[in-house]
């Protein structure tokens, strides 16, 4: 179990390295792009079996307990360890990374996005990997903010370099943005480590801020909620998010949406609450406010977007989507109730599933069309997929529908048990106040079905004969028919329709992880 987390973690690094080294005899395929294709699948999808691996090997009897620890001393003069471990709350997030990276390989394979050499593709999207593996996996806090830091780069470069229109000004404005979260959030990392003697994340749950003054706490929240808050995105420090969105290949913006935002949460839960907990209690009534006006606010962007004649893309509209889906993440954390956190992490789980298939459905409608413009696909009486393109239009309306948070699929649960947290917040929180935040998120949840309710009407009903032409031939062939769903396409996207109605219908395959160990993190790991 140590080895498979530190092959799980260690091994893309070591796959972006092969990635420039020649193709062996024999695995050279048609070409030297198919090569490098090829090893990124085959890579990604080591990992995936190694990460199940991991999942079938752990201990489901004591999810509260980090299990497949390594504890190694690294930088003695300040304490710094390479301590690995997962527990029910991380152990999701791990299997969820591991698949969204093997489908976006696989989708690659047959589908690469325009721009330079396939072998650079290959390695950033490893080194993406085993950054966002690596933030889930580590226990020290400066090893935390490392791999953190280490997905900047490579993402950074999949927009700018292999991105749609915008791509530079969007890949600078994601950068800064988000350094700029992490300069301040280090200083509330340091700040943590310096006043309690230690970096350990065990060791400061199971401290639960007892050596950490009041003022000390404030100060750390406010730094390391900053950084996490950009990365989440948190209204109003989101603004990036849409531009990144719209300018990223298919595959970035499925891993930006159902991987990197994550990255933000994770850290609230997994830092913030347990090692901070008077702070987290004085702003929790504040990051409860932003949530809610967040939920609100990327609901009503969305109902714009999809309005007829407002030229809305569907890239930039599910990206403002994820503001108010993140929001319901951030509502759940604020209440700091096990219902609430436990909503929160299911939330997770259901928005990186959904989003990332509907990333990959709109990715697909604009290499069909050469547009994502919902006035252009729904054209005067809407883009008729249910006639054109069957099985395509199924799946999209499975994802509207997943999103908008039917009963009995994955976003259901999250959401619900988020505003039941908001409903009876923790112990000295003001529950006016969050009973007002319930009410915005209820409020939400209407806004969220009527702009996906409306994006299903516009591009999948309407007129076959009076439709939306596929996109223009080129210099590199004539125009093509609007194709289905192709088999590459389906086999991508089919687990992700799979987990979503499992983790819909059976919840307790998810709560069952989380839910002992969130206890126990409440609690200050005397659970």
């Amino acid at each position: 179990m140590q080895f498979l987390l530190a092959f799980v973690v260690a091994a893309p690094l070591l796959g972006a390295l092969a990635a420039f080294l020649p193709a062996p005899p024999g695995l050279k395929g048609k070409s030297p792009e198919q090569a490098v294709l090829r090893h990124g699948v085959t890579v990604t999808g080591v990992i995936l079996a190694a990460a199940i691996a991991l999942a079938l090997g752990f201990d489901h009897d004591a999810p509260a307990r980090f299990q497949a620890t390594t504890d190694i001393s690294w930088i003695q003069a300040l304490n710094v360890r390479i301590h690995l471990g997962v527990d029910g709350i991380s152990l999701p997030l791990l299997l969820m990374t591991a698949l969204l990276f093997f489908l976006c390989a696989l989708y690659s394979y047959f589908k690469l996005p325009e721009g330079p050499s396939p072998k650079a593709f290959v390695a950033l999207l490893l080194v993406l990997e085993s950054g966002t593996l690596a933030t889930f996996a580590v226990l020290d806090l400066l090893l935390f903010f490392l791999a953190f830091e280490m997905v900047l780069i490579p993402m950074y470069f999949l927009i700018a370099r292999w991105g749609g229109a915008q791509r530079q000004a969007a890949a600078w404005k994601f950068i800064l943005y988000t350094l700029l979260g992490s300069v301040v959030m280090l200083l509330g990392l340091l700040l943590i480590g310096l006043n309690s003697g230690t970096f350990d994340m065990v060791a400061l749950a199971s401290d639960n801020g007892r050596e950490l003054t009041h003022t000390t706490q404030l100060l750390a929240v406010l730094a390391i909620g900053i950084g996490l808050a950009v990365k989440t995105p948190m209204w109003p420090l989101h603004s990036w998010l849409p531009d990144a969105h719209t300018a990223a290949p298919t595959v970035g913006s499925v891993l930006l949406a159902g991987v990197l935002l994550k990255m933000g949460t994770y850290g609230f839960v997994r830092i913030l609450l347990p090692a901070t907990p008077d702070g987290m209690a004085t702003f929790a009534p504040y990051l409860g406010a932003f949530a809610a006006v967040g939920i609100v606010y990327g609901s009503l962007a969305c109902l714009w977007l999809a309005r007829k004649g407002n030229k809305g893309d569907l890239k930039r509209l599910i990206a403002y989507s994820s503001v108010g889906h993140m929001g319901f993440v951030l509502l759940g954390i604020a209440s700091m109730t096990p219902t609430g956190v436990n909503g929160a992490l299911f939330a997770n789980i259901a928005h990186g599933l959904i989003t990332g298939l509907l990333f990959f459905l709109v990715g697909a409608l604009k290499d069909r069309y050469g547009t994502a413009d919902l006035d252009t696909l729904a054209g005067a009486t809407g883009a008729a997929l249910y006639g054109r393109a069957p099985r395509l239009g199924a799946f999209l309306a499975f994802a509207a529908v997943a999103s908008l948070g039917l009963p009995g699929l994955a976003g259901f649960w999250g959401e619900m048990l988020a505003l039941f947290g908001a409903f009876e917040p923790a112990q000295g929180l003001s529950r006016p106040a969050f009973l007002t935040y319930m009410a915005f998120g209820a409020f939400g949840t209407l806004l969220t079905a009527a702009y996906l309710l409306t994006v299903v009407r516009r591009v999948c009903m309407g007129d076959p004969k009076a439709r939306p032409e596929p996109a223009p031939a080129t210099a590199s062939g004539p125009a093509l028919e609007l194709a289905d769903i192709q088999r590459y396409e389906f086999a991508a996207w089919t687990p992700l329709v799979a987990l979503t109605v499992l983790a819909g219908l059976w919840p307790a395959v998810l709560l069952g992880l989380t839910d002992p160990a969130v206890q126990k993190l409440l609690a200050g790991g005397n659970a």
